[in-house]
């Protein structure tokens, strides 16, 4: 319990688009905590993957599984809080599992890839808390398009719409780990200090 509170491992989940990272930025800096984010600038997959699913969907996801396990390995040795920009249990939970039942992966590689991530996440400490940042789908929308990355342009409302599904259902059934939701609609990150104030002891409650 003392290490929890001294050097907790804070996981943030929520769709594309939601401002995961912002928040993983604000939140390593109010506390004091190691931000880990997501491997997106240097992804040799992303923009092949908009432009070609069905073609991509599992390098893709192989790959951030590679780079999320190799993350999660660092904070397991870390000696102070962290605090990662998307967790390693949704590549799996939502879009791995997503894609396959849109059928961008078939029956043979989603097996291969579950095997992996199961074996993976054996080796792993779970999270101390899931943080679950949630926006409506046109929300979503809206802030992808505000913050004008060439490969996102081709993200479909449908596809974002699924994946919303996927973190309800994965949220609302997990057992595994404490988590807390977080409601973004109606919330801007960088004006609304008061807002950001209460989430940060919300959290800090919690572990």
């Amino acid at each position: 319990m003392k290490n929890k509170r001294s050097k907790p491992f804070i996981g943030l989940a929520g769709n594309i688009g939601v401002g995961k990272t912002t928040f993983t930025k604000i939140m390593s800096e109010r506390c004091g905590w190691r931000p880990f984010y997501e491997s997106v600038s240097d992804n040799p997959y992303l923009s092949d993957f908009y432009k070609d699913m069905k073609r991509w969907s599992f390098n893709l996801q192989v790959y951030f599984l590679h780079k999320r396990f190799e993350t999660h390995k660092i904070m397991n040795n870390l000696d102070h809080g962290a605090v990662q920009d998307r967790t390693i249990y949704e590549d799996a939970e939502i879009f791995a599992k997503n894609l396959h039942e849109l059928g961008n992966i078939s029956d043979r590689d989603y097996q291969n890839y579950s095997g992996l991530f199961s074996v993976m996440v054996s080796y792993l400490k779970k999270p101390d808390l899931i943080v679950y940042l949630r926006a409506s789908t046109d929300t979503l929308l809206n802030r992808i398009e505000k913050r004008g990355r060439d490969y996102e342009g081709s993200i479909s409302p449908e596809y974002l719409h699924s994946l919303n599904i996927s973190y309800d259902q994965w949220i609302n059934s997990t057992k595994d780990y404490p988590v807390l939701i977080i409601e973004t609609d109606n919330f801007n990150i960088f004006d609304d200090l008061k807002k950001v104030e209460e989430i940060q002891k919300m959290i800090l409650d919690r572990i």
